[in-house]
């Protein structure tokens, strides 16, 4: 069902127009607000209870914001592809990536069982303990696990509205929607394949791959940069290399990721340190550490990364960290973090975009990858 014609954005101002991928995540921060603003008096026209209980927290979850490098890669494939002019339709399908953002991570926190997310209680956990602040019976996780399951729905139906509302104001409309319908299946199929290997205790390096892949590289780089891309118009082989350039540049994100997420101080990263670890959540960083575990005989490091492993206290997390440094998969993570930046800057040369937008998009990867891309070569 579409939304109220309120959250409509009107044609930018010449000049608040955008200019760059930095000034575009600033300018979606207002086009989110118009959304957000609508659907909540949507919410409260439908049930007071259902608006102030989840509409009103899905909303504040999505305005802590988050890198919102998803808009800023929309904005780069849209420049990349020749697109020039108004620029409202690009900053809504910012808004609608990160509306889609935050389902994902409402969902992915109740299926980890994370505490912590953007440096707040995870959703599931914030309505457990107003489940436990108020009059009802019953489970408080059950509860807070049910209620942030409808969150994250919500904010899906926000994003499909908003993406929907979008591409019907223009011609590339279905374009726009086959990538969003593509996008939306690979992150459910990453998302259950990460859910069976951890189930399964997986150690395999290829399926660690495809879940990279499906559930972060191709939905946080490659997706929004042909979302851009089919937005301006492009043709064929322009979506063909942006996909290829988005997809290196993704898996170096999520390698990045996996890192942070083992090493990482949740001062900065806003979520728990060690979660993956202690849920020995199958990563290509974990793969790694198990093969080459394997190959030099290491017989503790490979005891400790072994599915059940012990209880994964923080004692047996710290081991397996342990075995991540004295492996050698934390260095070697690192330096393929390097060729996947430099492959996703290789890949963007095909592209026929000025030298602004490839130095803008040399910048995203950067801040994607925490690693400065250098040219191919430069890595022999």
């Amino acid at each position: 069902m579409l939304g109220p014609g309120p959250t409509t954005a009107a044609p930018a101002d010449t000049d608040d127009t955008p200019r760059t991928a930095r000034e575009a995540t600033i300018a979606v921060e207002g086009v989110l607000e118009r959304v957000l603003d609508a659907r909540l008096r949507q919410a409260r026209e439908t049930d007071a209870l259902f608006a102030h209980d989840m509409a009103r927290r899905v909303a504040a979850f999505t305005r802590r914001g988050g890198k919102r490098l998803r808009t800023a890669f929309v904005w780069c494939g849209w420049r990349a592809a020749g697109g020039t002019g108004d620029p409202t339709a690009v900053l809504r399908l910012g808004a609608a990536l990160e509306l889609l953002q935050a389902c994902a991570l409402i969902h992915d926190d109740v299926m980890d069982g994370s505490s912590l997310r953007r440096g707040a209680p995870a959703l599931h956990v914030e309505f457990a303990r107003g489940h436990r602040a108020g009059p009802a019976g019953g489970s408080a996780e059950s509860f807070g696990t049910s209620a942030a399951v409808l969150a994250g729905d919500l904010a899906l139906a926000w994003a499909d509205d908003l993406l929907t509302e979008t591409a019907f104001g223009v011609p590339q409309g279905p374009r726009l929607h086959a990538e969003w319908r593509e996008m939306r299946t690979e992150m459910v199929a990453g998302q259950y394949r990460d859910l069976n290997a951890q189930a399964g205790g997986s150690s395999s390096a290829e399926e660690a791959l495809t879940i990279a892949v499906l559930k972060s590289a191709l939905y946080t780089v490659a997706r929004p940069l042909a979302l851009g891309a089919a937005l301006a118009g492009a043709d064929s082989a322009t979506l063909g290399a942006l996909r290829a350039a988005g997809r290196s540049a993704g898996l170096a994100f999520q390698l990045r990721d996996d890192l942070l997420g083992a090493f990482g101080d949740p001062a900065l990263t806003g979520k728990p340190a060690g979660d993956d670890l202690r849920h020995r959540k199958l990563t290509p960083l974990l793969a790694v550490a198990v093969r080459l575990a394997g190959t030099a005989g290491d017989h503790d490091a490979a005891a400790v990364l072994a599915p059940g492993a012990g209880t994964r206290a923080g004692h047996t997390v710290e081991r397996m960290r342990a075995a991540l440094e004295r492996t050698g998969a934390r260095a070697e993570v690192e330096a393929r973090i390097e060729e996947l930046a430099a492959a996703g800057l290789r890949h963007f040369e095909a592209v026929a975009a000025g030298p602004d937008v490839r130095r803008e998009f040399a910048a995203l990867v950067e801040r994607a990858a925490g690693v400065a891309p250098r040219p191919a070569e430069e890595l022999v």
